[in-house]
């Protein structure tokens, strides 16, 4: 899915700082109050209905995690931006926000098990010159690239060479733009993801990028009208391994709980019937 954070620097300052509110792991188990932050504004994975409640897929698979730990949860809203400083700062104890894993966010904080994986994919208008784009694979793992792979990735920095390219701002897709298409490309950044589909719609950018598992039901819904996705889902190498929470690195415990819980979620195929029903499709971790 999405994301990777520009501010981990800061983030490991403010941890040799010792700013954090409690630098020793609190004691976890049966019967613990866990607050969970997700940003709310990202549909499907999260977001806020017509009545201001937080929903989603990582809503209730919060809470069929949370049952499954015999645990007290609260899920709060948390901007995108500084999500993983206030985690730092004892704010929270677990982001579930569609936070990609990757090495550099586990640098500062550690994750639990990945429990959703999908592909990044390019959308575009209908009207656009790109719509009707493919490749020869669908799939494009950016780990080790094989010949037919690279002929794919070269094939993507071609079509979208001199054009404006919209993505959510520090997230994993910016991270990819920002390596393979940097120099060719005009990168144009956005705070939410629903401020750059109002954009791609009306024409001020040529394409954006993000996750399978956000254009999926969007592309089926009204709003979703006149867009479509093209080229290979790409994942791997920026784009992560997979979304896992986010946890602080003390708080071994807690993380071990979730794991397991995940590991139940997904075994039992909780988790892939909560990802159907918010994704249309199986966005589980295998």
């Amino acid at each position: 899915m999405k994301k990777t954070l520009t501010t981990l620097a800061a983030v490991a300052a403010i941890a040799v700082a010792g700013i954090a509110a409690d630098a020793s792991a609190k004691e976890w188990g049966k019967g613990s109050k866990i607050k969970i932050a997700t940003e709310g504004a990202y549909a499907p994975w999260n977001f806020t209905d017509s009545a201001g409640k937080l929903v989603g897929f990582e809503v209730d698979l919060a809470a069929d995690l949370c049952k499954r730990m015999e645990v007290e949860c609260e899920v709060i809203q948390q901007a995108w931006e500084g999500i993983i400083p206030a985690l730092q700062a004892g704010k929270y104890d677990v982001i579930m926000a569609g936070m990609s894993i990757t090495e550099k966010r586990m640098e500062v904080i550690s994750f639990s098990r990945a429990y959703a994986a999908t592909p990044a994919v390019f959308v575009v208008t209908t009207g656009n010159k790109s719509a009707g784009f493919k490749t020869a694979v669908d799939a494009l793992t950016l780990e080790e690239i094989d010949a037919a792979e690279k002929t794919a990735l070269d094939a993507v920095v071609k079509e979208f060479k001199g054009k404006t390219i919209g993505v959510q701002i520090s997230t994993t897709h910016e991270n990819f733009l920002r390596e393979y298409l940097g120099k060719d490309a005009t990168i144009k950044t956005y705070d939410t993801q629903e401020n750059l589909d109002l954009d791609l719609q009306a024409g001020r950018v040529d394409a954006a990028l993000a996750s399978a598992s956000y254009w999926v039901p969007l592309l089926a819904s009204d709003k979703g009208k006149g867009m479509v996705m093209v080229g290979p889902g790409m994942t791997g190498g920026p784009f992560g391994n997979g979304v896992g929470a986010g946890i602080r690195k003390e708080d071994k415990a807690l993380n071990d709980m979730f794991t397991k819980a995940i590991n139940a979620s997904i075994a039992d195929g909780t988790s892939k019937k909560l990802a159907v029903q918010w994704f249309g499709f199986d966005a589980s971790a295998k």
